[in-house]
């Protein structure tokens, strides 16, 4: 019998069904549907080894006093996790509790998460790793129009563009089955594709299809600025667009009126010429999808938004596609490319600090009333906003901060910046708690684990990038000894005395869900089990109680109460530190095509384990030549907060000035990454940090 249900990765969230054979191998085929249509990535069809693994948890694990972790059974664990949090807070008060969640976990354990800290722990101290994939696009997206959803239309749209503007994501690699998406435009030649590396997706502008702008790392807002300055000094605005549906025109004008082409050219290294024509082509396709033909549409990655100035970043991004007049306009579009499975729904429901379900602000006296009333409890028992995910990070046993950390669907000790420090900072921990399905470096420093069930052994929700809720059916039951992970929340609510009751039924959470983020901005009330079931209804929200659902968003006013859009001036700042100076090279890191995130999954299944073994190093050859480091050498690449050691591929996909280092693995770029933030999302510079490169000699290096 087959299981109809989605891939365990990206947000692409492609439609697959699992069959369990008789052996208890299971199989995966593609489902046909609107954003795969059928077909899956080298990830995705894989996916299935996760589930007989051989390392797969399967008993809580304790740490003795030996140092090292035994199994024991859930009273013992969770008896161990209650009493670790009850000493922590008797002795520090509630913050000194944190939960970690993850932008890859249902819905309904996200939701689950945010209660759970909100009215069990009472602590304000929660955050989740989306804060280093979506917060400066989030960030951006709300400030402009009110609202926050990856992509305010189908995916589909994209298969009549005519032209887009791709700024930093790597889709080829990161999201394969939605290039088939980018097919129209490609023909037209009009795929645009801002990076710094010439990726998958860069290449795929070859022969006529498109142009590769090629930026220096962390110069992208310096680039969008000088495209506005186009559209604004040659006349190419849609003005009747600009007057009626937006503000702030006039302070746009004054804030790009610096940046001309040969400025451009001078800061970014993209020629002055490509900058004007890029812009005119903009602005022919957009007046072209105004008339239902051939449109424009602007799509922003990773690539640009995980800087310091990550949100004014995206925010120069839909400055450019307002005065194209493309949000809200049907056969035009802006929006951004989501990573996380469920990066889109696991920043909507209260695991982030200042959230509360519904994409609610915690701060706000209306929004702390409805939730409250939901979960059964007074306004005032619910913790203010608590610290952003690096910040919080960096209080890890600390007297003052945070003591005991529940960590739930991520793998910070391999994923977030300066990598090395954060593993320091678990070690100074009271209390580490890890829920996972494998013994992820950041489990493996644990002094809990708990075993919990993977993506085919659970029922619940995800949201993919275009904001579609989407139902992952349970194919097969977990292992003995394994429980789902909603259970293991609700059994340790019970445990910490919850002056309310948490259940463990996947459909009576989303039913509360529903219910909590009803009235806000992520407003899911008319969604159920039953509505997901019947997928010939995609469910877009805001899905209003009574509605069928907003597949396309702002077609006749934006979210803010006047419903104008807002023209955000944004400046070029300071780098978070200097690049290509002093012999450094700037190291931008990104994804490959074989893993995903932290690669605490994919370095587990072996075709992706022996397609890409390990990191590598990319250089230019010329820059490979000066540094005295032949192709396939070992190098040595190091700053001040870390060193590794990396085998070198030269390439020509890479500026001079330039180095890329994939992040799936221990031991690579985040060593090297800064813990500096964006100061409005909290997101972290991941994608410029200065480092050397040297040659590693020859009776040190590694075999």
């Amino acid at each position: 019998m087959s299981t109809a249900t989605h891939c365990p990765y990206c947000a692409l969230q492609c439609a697959t069904s699992l069959t369990a054979g008789p052996s208890g191998a299971t199989t995966v085929t593609g489902r046909d549907f609107p954003t795969n249509n059928g077909r899956l990535c080298r990830k995705g069809w894989t996916a299935p080894e996760l589930l007989t693994a051989p390392d797969r948890l399967t008993s809580p694990l304790l740490r003795g006093e030996d140092g090292e972790l035994h199994p024991a059974s859930w009273d013992e664990a969770l008896d161990r996790v209650v009493n670790g949090v009850r000493a922590a807070q008797h002795a520090y008060g509630p913050d000194a509790v944190g939960i970690f969640g993850s932008g890859g976990l249902t819905n309904e354990k996200a939701y689950t998460l945010g209660k759970l800290a909100r009215v069990a722990l009472r602590t304000s101290r929660i955050d989740y790793n989306g804060r280093f994939c979506m917060s400066s696009a989030a960030a951006a997206a709300n400030r402009a129009f009110g609202l926050d959803r990856g992509l305010p239309f189908p995916l589909t749209d994209l298969d009549r563009a005519g032209t887009v503007l791709l700024l930093g994501s790597n889709v080829a690699d990161t999201m394969p089955p939605l290039v088939q998406h980018l097919s129209a435009a490609r023909a037209a030649g009009g795929l645009l594709v801002v990076d710094p590396r010439r990726s998958a997706t860069a290449t795929l502008t070859a022969d006529g299809a498109g142009q590769h702008l090629q930026p220096t790392p962390g110069s992208d807002l310096a680039l969008l600025l000088g495209l506005c300055h186009v559209i604004v000094h040659d006349g190419l605005a849609d003005e009747t667009y600009v007057r009626d549906r937006t503000s702030g025109y006039p302070s746009i004008v004054r804030s790009v009126s610096g940046w001309w082409p040969q400025r451009v050219q001078q800061v970014t290294g993209v020629p002055a010429a490509l900058v004007r024509s890029t812009a005119h082509q903009l602005a022919d396709a957009a007046r072209r999808g105004r008339s239902g033909d051939n449109g424009c549409y602007v799509l922003t990655g990773r690539g640009v938004e995980q800087h310091v100035d990550g949100t004014d970043t995206a925010t120069a991004a839909i400055n450019l596609a307002l005065l194209l007049g493309l949000p809200g306009t049907p056969g035009n579009g802006y929006g951004t490319v989501t990573g996380q499975g469920n990066g889109q729904g696991g920043r909507e429901h209260g695991q982030k600090s200042d959230q509360l379900p519904g994409y609610r602000s915690i701060t706000d006296p209306a929004a702390r009333k409805h939730v409250a009333a939901v979960w059964g409890v007074h306004p005032e028992t619910i913790p203010g906003p608590g610290l952003p995910a690096v910040e919080m990070l960096t209080t890890l046993g600390l007297p003052d901060g945070v003591r005991c950390l529940l960590v739930h669907g991520s793998n910070p000790a391999v994923s977030a910046p300066d990598a090395g420090a954060v593993r320091a900072a678990l070690r100074r921990l009271d209390l580490l708690v890890v829920a996972d399905f494998f013994l992820s470096e950041t489990a493996a420093q644990a002094d809990v684990v708990l075993p919990v069930a993977q993506w085919a052994e659970e029922e619940g929700t995800m949201t993919n990038l275009e904001g579609r809720v989407l139902r992952r059916r349970r194919a097969l039951r977990p292992p003995p000894g394994v429980r789902d992970e909603l259970a293991v929340l609700a059994d340790l609510a019970g445990r910490l005395g919850s002056p309310v009751p948490f259940s463990d039924d996947p459909a009576e959470v989303f039913a509360e869900l529903a219910r909590a983020s009803a009235g806000g901005r992520a407003d899911y009330s008319g969604l159920s089990y039953r509505v997901l079931d019947d997928e010939d209804q995609p469910a877009f929200w805001p899905y209003r109680a009574g509605s069928t659902g907003t597949p396309r968003l702002f077609l006749d006013r934006f979210a803010h109460e006047d419903g104008r859009a807002r023209l955000v001036p944004v400046a070029v700042g300071q780098p978070a530190e200097a690049l290509a100076r002093d012999g450094t090279v700037a190291l931008v890191s990104g994804r490959l095509l074989e893993h995903y995130q932290s690669g605490a999954q994919t370095r587990r299944v072996r075709e992706l384990a022996d397609a890409r073994p390990g990191p590598e190093l990319e250089l230019n050859p010329v820059t490979a030549r000066r540094l005295g480091i032949p192709d396939g050498s070992e190098a040595e690449v190091s700053n001040d907060r870390g060193t590794v050691r990396v085998h070198v591929r030269t390439t020509r996909q890479v500026r001079q000035d330039t180095a890329f280092l994939p992040f799936h693995f221990p031991g690579s770029a985040n060593e090297l990454t800064s813990v500096a933030t964006d100061p409005v999302s909290g997101m972290p510079e991941f994608k410029a940090a200065a480092v050397h490169v040297r040659a590693v000699p020859e009776e040190t290096r590694t075999a």
